[in-house]
């Protein structure tokens, strides 16, 4: 009996430390459904009653939602791309730094985190419209007669959203980058590999995995903007979540709003399943914790 005693009293000290985590998970788990959970059920629901289903027949039968939806999936693949090409580059130099100097870089890609979304993107129009900052400068030099149309168009919208979601492609990089052994590149050049070699065929398929996780991270994040692509694009080039916020605040159509939410929602969904079968988040991130 004294046995069975002590093997319950272990097993009563696996099991507290877990009820106590499920205690302190309680506060986040219920937000979570307060304010979320409830609010997209509503919403899903909304879709379906207000008037009835033929919600969504709307957005297959206009050419102009599957558009805008196109649209906005070609603007987040052309932001995911600039932010690859920067992304990449930045985490390699910070993977290669110094202490110091990779906290300097470190503090750099953290700074937009530290500041207000719409904030940075007035400071963007303050740089990008035809008065502003950077046609300025190229008037004083003489190196244009007219401004160049940096803003209300595609290239607007792509820099501001690269500026915003750039540290999701630097860090995912940077961590799968830590986990790499700093010996095996060293080891393919005295095995006579060159540099450019040593690096393309050692160290980068095996920083591929944050690679495909800011890449996954940056698009679906992209995808749901808003505020920037409403103050440094056009209409022609507006993107589904403009259209949306369109459809509830002016036309007041809340049911086709929520069908087009809904609808955007799901797009996400299955993309992002689609990208999950080629990288696990959770492996890239949680090198950050590694090292």
């Amino acid at each position: 009996m004294s046995q069975v005693a002590r093997q319950g009293r272990r097993a009563g000290s696996i099991r507290s430390p877990l009820d106590a985590w499920a205690l302190l998970a309680m506060p986040g788990f219920l937000f979570l459904v307060v304010f979320f959970l409830v609010p997209l059920v509503r919403m899903g629901l909304r879709s379906l009653t207000d008037p009835s289903p033929a919600n969504y027949r709307i957005f297959l039968e206009s050419p102009i939602y599957l558009r805008v939806l196109w649209t906005t999936i070609r603007t987040s693949l052309i932001v995911t791309v600039v932010c690859l090409l920067i992304g990449y580059p930045y985490a390699y130099v910070m993977h290669h730094a110094g202490p110091k100097t990779r906290a300097a870089l470190t503090v750099l890609v953290l700074v937009p985190f530290w500041s207000s979304l719409l904030v940075r993107t007035y400071a963007w129009t303050v740089l990008l419209q035809d008065s502003g900052v950077i046609n300025s400068v190229l008037r004083d030099l003489g190196l244009i007669d007219e401004p160049l149309q940096l803003m209300r168009n595609t290239l607007g919208v792509t820099i501001g959203m690269s500026h915003i979601l750039l540290p999701f492609m630097v860090l995912p990089i940077w961590a799968t980058m830590r986990r790499i052994d700093p010996d095996l590149v060293p080891a393919a050049e005295s095995l006579g590999a060159p540099p450019r070699a040593a690096f393309r065929k050692v160290f980068l398929p095996l920083s591929l995995p944050g690679v495909f996780a800011g890449c996954l991270l940056v698009f679906v994040l992209a995808l749901g903007f808003y505020i920037t692509p409403a103050l440094l694009g056009s209409p022609q080039n507006a993107m589904f979540s403009e259209l949306i916020v369109n459809m509830v605040s002016e036309r007041l159509r809340f049911g086709v709003g929520s069908a087009l939410a809904m609808t955007l929602l799901a797009v996400t969904l299955v993309l992002l399943a689609i990208g999950s079968r080629f990288v696990r988040l959770g492996d890239a991130l949680g090198g950050m914790e590694s090292r």
